[in-house]
């Protein structure tokens, strides 16, 4: 199982603590800190198990997040079938005012990271970005739904990135991507031409590269990502 395979990026993994949907990897600070929400991606497989919170991958994120003094908060929600990112994005949403609401949590400096089939909820956010949000975050996304899925248009991150102004936006693209999501990437970065937007290329990289591709290319593509989301939420 692939999808069980650690961060390839070696950090020590922190216990979570559960709220609900929602596992937070806390820093030692006392004081209330920025937190960056990781978004998996999906529609997952009926019955699948574990469930993305509980994959080394994700519990890396979380960790390293803390590791930089900020709060690593992994959600898990409902895609389990191509019509269910409402209910996805609901989920997300919830998460968010979970963590807004902790008070070792900086409600006023949030940034969201999107993963593969995850990257479709960004759109609500790039639309009409809160003033707590203070960078989104992108790795390897899928922004254009699959042929044959519906395409509601709330979910079309390539429309909504017109319009998010001077909001940070930090995009990994891999080069061994699936040419269906690479090219919905690729019309990503071309509606992004004004936005605030850095592009991570990790040209050997595919689908999954941070726990796959076991490689120093990987490591210097998390890292920079994560220096660039840290750096936003200063």
């Amino acid at each position: 199982m692939e999808f069980m395979k650690p961060l390839v990026l070696p950090v020590r993994i922190r216990e979570a603590e559960r709220h609900g949907n929602t596992d937070l990897y806390l820093p030692e600070s006392a004081s209330p800190r920025p937190a960056i929400l990781f978004v998996h991606g999906g529609p997952l497989p009926p019955g699948m198990e574990p469930l993305p919170r509980e994959w080394p991958m994700f519990q890396g994120y979380g960790s390293l997040a803390a590791d930089h003094d900020v709060v690593g908060a992994v959600v898990e929600h409902r895609l389990q079938g191509p019509d269910s990112y409402p209910a996805a994005f609901d989920d997300v949403a919830a998460a968010v005012e979970t963590l807004r609401g902790d008070p070792r949590v900086d409600g006023d400096r949030i940034a969201l990271w999107y993963f593969s089939g995850g990257g479709r909820l960004a759109a609500d956010y790039l639309r009409a970005a809160p003033s707590w949000l203070k960078v989104i975050a992108f790795t390897y996304p899928m922004v254009t739904p699959f042929p044959g899925w519906p395409d509601d248009p709330r979910f079309r991150p390539a429309e909504a990135v017109t319009d998010a102004g001077d909001l940070p936006i930090v995009l990994t693209r891999v080069g061994q991507e699936n040419p269906m999501i690479a090219e919905g990437v690729a019309g990503f970065v071309a509606a992004a031409e004004k936005a605030n937007l850095t592009v991570v290329d990790v040209p050997n990289g595919r689908h999954g590269f941070d726990n796959q591709n076991d490689s120093d290319e990987s490591r210097e593509a998390i890292t920079k990502a994560v220096d660039l989301v840290i750096a936003a939420l200063a």
